[in-house]
């Protein structure tokens, strides 16, 4: 299969389902993960220019960890728009190319703009892209849609989890590519965020009964549903 994640920052997919992602390259599946926002506003110090190459380029390093293409649509932080066509139709021309039979992003009961900006733009390219006379090329079927966990699991009700338990290091490996991210929040914040990822994915393990777990729900509206699980 050709799986298709798209989050908002560089780091939210690893937060969130890199795991899964992981699983599905090791089952022979093809995965792409694009980042719309560019992350450049995501340092108090390093500034936006600098910050924005620093952050595209970890998240390659992240993707190659586990065999994962990275590409990102290069929109600043705080700019994604729900609402922008433009936005909408460059996210449109990804799923196009990619022809994915999956694709996951942010919950619609995330907390953050960004986020929340992501997974409506996601949902209507979704659409979009399977319009023959709409942008021209190749046109792509209406994806089914999965959603990946909000951070901490606030406001987040999951209908599906992936035992991660032998990804989950890969996971971290992944994660700590991030390093203006982590780095800035242990040395300055006290914040060790890759413990955070930690005790979510043990607290997602716990409700189904492995030692890791990712949680996703699906967007439940025809015709995205399939009779059959697509994560792994």
């Amino acid at each position: 299969m050709n799986i298709l994640a798209i989050g908002s920052h560089p780091d939210d997919i690893e937060v969130s389902c890199a795991g899964t992602l992981a699983k599905c390259v090791k089952r022979g599946d093809k995965v792409t993960v694009c980042h719309v926002a560019n992350g450049n506003m995501g340092h108090v110090i390093i500034p936006p220019d600098e910050l924005r190459v620093m952050r595209i380029n970890e998240a390659k390093k992240a993707g190659e960890i586990a065999g994962i293409e990275v590409i990102t649509t290069d929109i600043g932080d705080l700019l994604s728009n729900g609402c922008s066509i433009e936005q909408r139709d460059m996210i449109a021309d990804i799923i196009r190319c990619v022809q994915p039979d999956l694709i996951i992003t942010h919950s619609p009961t995330d907390y953050m703009p960004d986020h929340l900006a992501v997974q409506k733009l996601v949902f209507d390219a979704t659409f979009v892209a399977s319009v023959p006379q709409y942008g021209g090329g190749k046109s792509a079927n209406l994806t089914p849609l999965y959603y990946m966990d909000n951070l901490a699991g606030m406001n987040f009700q999951p209908t599906e989890y992936v035992d991660i338990t032998d990804t989950f290091e890969t996971k971290i490996q992944m994660l700590e590519c991030h390093e203006s991210q982590l780095k800035w929040m242990r040395d300055h914040d006290n914040i060790d965020f890759a413990d955070f990822v930690r005790t979510c994915a043990k607290f997602r393990g716990l409700q189904c009964g492995a030692q890791y777990a990712e949680a996703f729900t699906q967007a439940y509206v025809w015709p995205k549903v399939v009779a059959k699980r697509l994560l792994p």
